[in-house]
């Protein structure tokens, strides 16, 4: 029996995003904070040789195996985009807004050849009445794992943190396919007290599928949306006490009336 090798080229690109973390943090003051962590590399045919601006300038393949741009799919919600890497902000990228979707053209500041990595940070805020839903002091978290990050999207590792409000308690989760969970941790910002509370996940070799709605239910009173605005206004008022205390006391050597009195000693 012959064997028989098959050799042929394939020019597509293959980009893959090696490591994940992602970050979601609720408001209740109306606001999702959520910010990628994103390191890619191009798993595709590996550069041979130096690379040549002036060839990859004149390149008009159709189908080239350079990475030029990618495209994030996001909720049509999102605002307040930003795009950027250790560097800075990254001012090469196009937000086009649709009906059920927004969609963010994302040029990294170098093409992506065989090989070849970059890493950015991608961050955007949603409305938290569009995934947060309340019954007196019950709280349901109904938001995606993750977003697709490009089309046919492979992500090798994940990590996803989702920070809760201060005092949010009675935490329990429900997910639409198997993760780990890591042991929770808090996460202290301005004017924690006791810190809020952070639910980890870790999930290996997801696609586009697993860009689905996980639900988070937890207990929060309301007084507890207070306890910061509480505290700024305490500490105002304690500042302006001292200020009016220190104002009224004299540390002068000398009487305010300006008069010296002199004795005289006599024989």
């Amino acid at each position: 029996m012959t064997k028989v090798s098959i050799h042929y080229e394939n020019n597509a690109p293959f980009i893959v995003v090696t490591n994940l973390e992602r970050i979601i943090e609720v408001s209740h003051w109306g606001n999702i904070a959520i910010e990628d962590q994103v390191e890619i590399v191009h798993k595709g045919a590996k550069l041979k040789g130096s690379f040549s601006r002036l060839d990859f300038q004149v390149d008009r393949r159709t189908n080239s195996p350079i990475v030029k741009s990618f495209k994030a799919t996001l909720p049509a919600q999102a605002r307040d985009i930003y795009y950027r890497d250790q560097i800075g902000n990254i001012s090469t990228s196009m937000v086009r807004g649709y009906d059920n979707r927004v969609e963010v053209d994302m040029r990294p500041r170098f093409p992506l050849l065989g090989g070849w990595r970059t890493n950015y940070i991608f961050g955007y805020n949603v409305p938290s009445s569009e995934f947060l839903y309340s019954s007196g002091s019950s709280f349901a978290l109904k938001i995606p794992l993750i977003h697709p990050l490009y089309d046919n999207m492979l992500i090798e590792k994940a990590q996803i943190k989702i920070i809760l409000p201060e005092t949010s308690h009675n935490i329990k989760i429900v997910k639409p396919y198997s993760v780990s969970q890591l042991p929770d941790s808090l996460h202290f910002t301005y004017l924690d007290i006791v810190g809020r509370p952070v639910i980890t996940l870790e999930k290996n070799n997801l696609v586009e599928y697993h860009s689905q709605p996980f639900t988070i239910y937890y207990e929060f009173t309301s007084m507890s949306m207070f306890r910061e605005p509480i505290l700024v206004i305490g500490a105002l008022m304690l500042i302006y006490c001292v200020f009016i205390v220190f104002n009224r006391l004299d540390f002068s050597i000398v009487p305010k009336d300006g008069n010296i009195v002199a004795h005289s000693k006599t024989d």
